[in-house]
């Protein structure tokens, strides 16, 4: 027999639905597909349904079958407009840096990706656009045992013979030199990373990663030796873990603006010469010195926007 009250009634009440939330990245974009990743893992009690826009942003496949309780989209404000206009409500994140003033966006709310050390042009875009603060990985140690070299090339607005060009010389010497001193070497683009690939078939121990793909945050916490575009995403995987980085010279004039900003702030090396020793042998004292000048870390932008997104989801009416 059960004890008193045993039995009679369920000891819980029906569990309550768990919310649906569609995050949606442009897949040619390092610093968007990385932002979604970093979020999505701050939601693991939701249902995520990702979907990425084509190559063009009014290709966006948009397969996803119901309303969702809101939405994360990633630099595709057109996305952001049509999910708005369907009554989704809809967290809009400007992932990445931009020279010029940010456009507007139809969305519940719009965020930036803008660390607080980083200078910053005058006109942070439209009314309402609110800074994040660096979105860091969840995983801040890097590994004991690192190895290799990680080259981070974002070229999503390089046009193809250009991007050729350089991954079949600039590239390759880089490469050739990281398998040479490190033993081997990971090479993430984004943009038509076919073409990288292409370039880097034949160059043995490297390994060409499409960065729609790629969990760029394992791949840093490996390697020994970290050399990236000038983008958000490389900034703040060093920035959060301290490490060691150095800039490849940039492809496009975001990445230049960028460059010239984060180098008033903190002392990173520039890539002029592949056969460099000194590219090789980074020292992390001198890495989490730098990094260290920039004041107290706040790394919670991912924490924050993940928030928002749950706030949405929970009681959209607030916003």
């Amino acid at each position: 027999m059960p004890s008193h009250g045993e039995g009679e009634f369920p000891a819980h009440g029906p569990a309550p639905a768990r919310r649906r939330l569609l995050l949606v990245a442009a897949p040619r974009r390092l610093d968007s597909v990385t932002a979604r990743r970093r979020i999505a893992a701050h939601l693991g009690e939701m249902d995520l349904v990702e979907e990425s826009g084509g190559r063009e942003e009014r290709e966006w496949s948009g397969r996803v079958a119901g309303r969702p309780d809101a939405a994360l989209v990633c630099d595709l404000p057109a996305v952001a407009q049509e999910l708005t206009e369907r009554g989704v409500p809809v967290v809009y994140l400007h992932s990445g840096h931009r020279s010029q003033a940010l456009p507007a966006v139809a969305a519940a709310t719009v965020r930036v990706h803008a660390p607080p050390w980083l200078p910053l042009p005058r006109s942070m875009g439209p009314d309402g656009a609110r800074p994040t603060g660096p979105l860091a990985p969840v995983r801040l140690a890097r590994d004991r045992a690192r190895t290799g070299c990680l080259l981070l090339v974002s070229a999503h607005r390089v046009p193809g013979h250009d991007l050729a060009a350089f991954a079949e010389g600039p590239l390759r010497a880089l490469a050739e030199e990281a398998v040479r001193h490190t033993g081997r070497c990971d090479v993430v683009c984004d943009g038509e990373a076919t073409i990288a690939a292409a370039a880097l078939a034949h160059t043995a121990c490297v390994h060409v990663h499409d960065a729609a793909t790629a969990d760029v945050d394992a791949l840093h916490a490996a390697a020994r030796v970290f050399i990236a575009s000038p983008t958000l995403t490389a900034l703040t995987l060093a920035q959060s873990r301290r490490a060691p980085l150095a800039l490849l010279p940039p492809l496009d004039h975001d990445q230049d603006d960028l460059a010239r900003r984060a180098l008033q702030a903190v002392r990173l090396p520039t890539v002029h010469d592949p056969t460099d020793p000194a590219l090789w042998a980074p020292s992390d004292a001198d890495a989490r010195a730098a990094w260290s000048g920039l004041g107290p870390d706040d790394l919670r932008g991912a924490q924050r926007v993940a928030r928002t997104l749950r706030q949405l989801a929970l009681a959209p009416i607030a916003f």
